[in-house]
């Protein structure tokens, strides 16, 4: 029994050692690695071996069990103090606005929202988690903190009635500015301001119903302007770890009760103010009425008489420019009628001249073709007469008799020559007939006798017919 007792107390060891085994391999398993999720930037630490590293972006990434150490920072975080906007995961929310206190002592709750957005250099998230060890420090201790400040340090440069007054924009760009660029820094003094307000009311005074300027002089907390001209700025905390503030919001702000009374007060003052000024300006018009329409009706016939003289002027003008036209389309007309003439005079003077210079120049053609006639002639019967002196008269003569008999006998070919009965002597035995010209002419000699021999023959046998 002993043996068999022991037995199942060591089968219970074993089991208790592999189950030992098991836990504490599933421990092992279960935190050698670790999950990245999108949204967060996570700081890895490796105490064995002293190793860093960051990873913002989501991913499975191994590490040593027991010796390693992941610490997650929101990328993008919501700052809220005194607003609804606590839905989300990255929202950090304070249940109460910030309070301020205004330059003329005045305090007021101003509600506001912050984003921020963590860098994505290493080095920078590095920084960032070595001097605030996890997410929860660094949104309270500098996040939550330089809000808060910017927001108070702002709010001793308004007085309540300048921030409630159409100041709030102003203040929200003075937010950016100083946690994108550097906080202003500021000294307190005396300065003189401008406040608004309705004039006095009286009767008779045109500017009742005009606002007017009131300076006064109240301390302030006013930036410290530089010999540039610039303000002074102190360093950044948020740039110093490259955080970035991508957004403010500002809610509606809520006064002090006694601010709050002055200025209900001061509206309530304003409203009565314009409601004496439109009651006082309603008498002013009932009791000028009547003088109105005296003016009015005085106006009028002025205006009606003052018409009347206006038309007579522009009909004695309307006539006296009639008659200054009708002189002017005279004269025109004369002046037209002159320049008519002596145009027509210089076109028939031209003409003339014209018709001379022709007659000169044709006259002056004439006398050179005259010219040109006569002395070809002379030219011409020097050349014949050159012509006849170089030659012998003899042999000149018997050239010119060959000519014709060469014109002539060609034609002579087959004509029948029958003896006439008539005979004519044109000379005597010294004065026979010496060349062809003259046996020409004896012959058409012969021809004019038998044309009158058949002429008489032919007049003696009609009558027998």
């Amino acid at each position: 029994m002993a043996a068999q007792t022991l037995a199942i107390g060591n089968a219970f060891k074993k089991l208790a050692i592999i189950a030992t085994i098991i836990v504490v391999s599933l421990f092992f398993l279960s935190t050698a690695y670790f999950q990245t999720e999108t949204g967060f930037t996570y700081y890895y630490q490796n105490t064995l071996m002293g190793t860093k590293d960051v990873y913002t972006e989501p991913g499975v990434h191994f590490r040593i069990p027991l010796f390693s150490r992941v610490t997650p920072y929101k990328q993008v975080m919501t700052i809220t103090f005194g607003s609804a906007d606590a839905g989300s995961r990255h929202v950090t929310q304070s249940d109460r606005p910030i309070e301020v206190r205004f330059a003329d002592t005045y305090t007021g709750e101003i509600p506001a929202t912050f984003r921020y957005k963590l860098p994505i250099d290493k080095e920078k998230i590095a920084t960032i988690h070595r001097e605030f060890r996890s997410f929860d420090n660094l949104v309270y201790a500098l996040l939550s903190k330089t809000s808060r400040d910017v927001v108070v340090n702002t709010a001793t440069q308004y007085t309540g009635e300048e921030f409630f007054q159409g100041g709030l924009n102003q203040f929200k760009a003075a937010l950016i500015d100083q946690l994108r660029n550097g906080i202003y820094k500021t000294e307190r003094r005396q300065v003189e301001i401008e406040q608004m307000g309705l004039a006095p009311i009286g009767l008779g005074q045109e500017d009742s119903t005009q606002l007017r300027k009131a300076k006064t002089l109240v301390w302030k907390t006013v930036p410290v302007m530089g010999p540039d001209g610039k303000m002074v700025r102190l360093e950044n905390p948020l740039n110093v770890y490259g955080i970035e503030a991508t957004q403010i919001t500002i809610g509606t702000p809520a006064p002090e009760p006694q601010l709050d009374k002055l200025l209900t007060n001061k509206k309530r003052l304003v409203a009565d103010r314009i409601k004496a000024v439109q009651e006082q300006e309603t008498a002013k018009e009932q009791g000028k009425t009547a003088q109105l329409r005296a003016d009015i009706e005085r106006t009028k016939a002025k205006q009606e008489a003052l018409k009347l003289k206006e038309l007579a002027i522009i009909s004695k003008q309307r006539e006296v420019e009639v008659a200054e036209k009708q002189k002017d389309k005279e004269v025109i007309e004369y002046n037209k009628r002159k320049e008519l003439a002596e145009i027509e005079k210089s076109k028939e003077l031209a003409i003339a001249q014209a018709e001379r210079e022709i007659q000169k120049a044709n006259f002056e053609a004439a006398q050179f073709e005259a010219k040109s006639i006569r002395e070809r002639g002379i030219a011409e019967a020097d050349v014949l007469r050159a012509k006849y002196e170089a030659r012998i008269p003899e042999i000149y003569l018997a050239e010119i008799q060959r000519e014709i008999a060469q014109i002539i006998y060609p034609n002579l070919k087959g004509v029948r020559v029958t003896m006439p009965r008539n005979v004519v002597n044109l000379g005597g035995t010294d004065n026979k007939l010496q060349t062809n010209l003259d046996v020409l002419s004896s012959f058409a000699t012969i021809g004019v006798m038998e044309g009158l021999e058949k002429k008489a023959l032919d007049g003696k046998t009609t009558p027998n017919q």
